[in-house]
């Protein structure tokens, strides 16, 4: 095998889940080799490195073997090599520091009582509530 679509190898090499998303990505045009956007129907060769943009990065990767059918996760690496730049990574884990937001991981969903509280402090009035004559009495 001397090419394989584009649409095919990233789909095969788990980069989108199904053929039909690698497809739209191409004409969306997220994927590039040497600046230069892709089409699905155009093929790589053994050697070409091609670029990924998902999200706030963008991906790099190089062709090491080339293959039509999907591959197991632990087998993607024989045949595909990351070349993405660190600090492309650093991006990434920057989103997702700052993607926690203000409630800690694993608590939920606001309850109704949170609601409440969170309104009570965003209302115009939340200065009102606050009797400040206790404080002279200390």
């Amino acid at each position: 095998m001397a090419e394989v679509r584009v649409d095919k190898y990233l789909w095969a090499m788990r980069i989108y889940k199904t053929r039909s998303i690698a497809a739209d990505a191409c004409k969306n045009g997220r994927i590039t080799m040497n600046g230069v956007q892709l089409k699905p129907s155009r093929t790589f060769k053994i050697g070409d490195k091609f670029s990924v943009r998902k999200g706030p990065i963008t991906y790099t990767y190089k062709v090491l073997q080339l293959t039509e059918n999907r591959l197991g996760a632990k087998l993607v690496p024989e045949y595909l090599q990351d070349c993405t730049d660190p600090k492309q990574l650093e991006l990434l884990e920057l989103a997702r520091m700052a993607g926690n937001g203000v409630r800690d991981r694993g608590l939920g969903r606001p309850t109704k009582k949170d609601r409440r509280d969170i309104e009570v402090f965003m209302s115009d009035n939340y200065l009102d509530e606050i009797d400040f004559d206790d404080e002279d009495e200390i």
